[in-house]
């Protein structure tokens, strides 16, 4: 579900995904140079940590436009479709 609001606010979660697919890359080269593994793993282990952090950030946006503009201005299904999606997108993020 695409809306326009909620897409405003995402350029410094772009930047971010960007320097992540950077490390990503750097990952691809590391073993492909067959770097020591622990190595490769605490850089994806960096990468998994800056990609919750982008989720979070990508969360918190969502919330503070688009659910809340559904809360103040919606109607109640409308709301309740909101509250729901932000619901279900949370426990996917915590699996």
């Amino acid at each position: 579900m695409e809306d326009i609001s909620c897409s405003i606010k995402h350029g410094n979660s772009l930047d971010r995904l960007k320097r992540i697919e950077g490390q990503v890359k750097g990952i691809v080269r590391m073993v492909e140079q067959d770097k020591y593994c622990i190595d490769i793993i605490n850089q994806i282990s960096a990468v998994k940590g800056a990609l919750n952090q982008v989720a979070l950030l990508i969360l918190q946006n969502h919330v503070e436009s688009c659910v809340s503009e559904a809360v103040k201005n919606a109607d109640e299904q409308e709301k309740e479709e909101k509250i729901e999606e932000f619901i279900d997108t949370v426990k996917k993020f915590v699996k």
